[in-house]
């Protein structure tokens, strides 16, 4: 073999070499990209997701907002009707409690009223002895019928007359005026006690009128708000 065979047979060998190592080359530089674009596709994967998930966060968090505040406004309108409602009540009660002023003002039909609310008393007590306040105004007319009221209770209890004394030196406070409407007030009646004061029956026109009240509290919202949940 000569030096041209030699030279010839090198440059081949180099050809080889060089085209082997470009291929492998080529080879890393493809391997390379995919890596690359799988581990850019991965990142950008990766933060699409953290964005959706802030997205579905703050979505979340919006929802939350709109309906704590939903229900806030629903309850303050619920509170304003209810309010409204518990004035107009209010009002009717206050307007029942002016008309019981007038009923004092008839001495006979009132007097027959203080007597029925003396023996009535008297029937819930059942006491011996019992002591009897009234409006230092209405002292005349309870002492008027305190007698009879006194008889009809024993007729009606089947038992001897009751001591009843009436106290002259504290009275029910008086009727409301307009100076001075929102001080301690009595449109009529009476208040009985056991003789050692531990039972009190409380037979004012007003005491009557709150129970009364509460009694039909129902039915008057239901007449004036209808049905409830309607």
């Amino acid at each position: 073999m000569n030096d041209a065979d030699v030279s010839k047979q090198i440059q081949q060998m180099v050809r080889f070499i060089r085209q082997e190592a470009e291929e492998k080359a080529n080879e890393i530089s493809v391997s390379s990209e995919e890596e690359f674009n799988i581990e850019k596709l991965q990142l950008v994967e990766a933060e699409k997701r953290k964005i959706r998930q802030e997205y579905e966060r703050k979505t979340k968090q919006v929802e939350v907002r709109k309906k704590i505040e939903y229900s806030m406004q629903l309850n303050a309108s619920r509170i304003k009707v209810l309010q409204a409602q518990d004035d107009v009540v209010n009002s009717m009660k206050e307007s029942a409690s002016k008309q019981l002023l007038r009923v004092s003002t008839d001495k006979k039909t009132y007097s027959k009223l203080l007597k029925d609310l003396i023996v009535q008393s008297l029937l819930r007590l059942k006491e011996p002895s019992v002591l009897l306040r009234c409006r230092e105004a209405d002292r005349k007319l309870v002492e008027s019928v305190i007698d009879e009221a006194k008889q009809q209770y024993a007729e009606k209890a089947k038992v001897h007359s009751p001591k009843v004394t009436i106290d002259n030196r504290v009275f029910l406070p008086p009727p409301p005026t307009d100076s001075d409407s929102h001080g301690p007030s009595c449109s009529g009646g009476v208040v009985l006690a056991s003789e050692d004061g531990k039972i009190v029956c409380e037979n004012t026109l007003d005491a009557r009128l709150d129970v009364v009240f509460r009694q039909k509290l129902p039915e008057i919202r239901k007449q004036l708000f209808g049905q409830v949940g309607a």
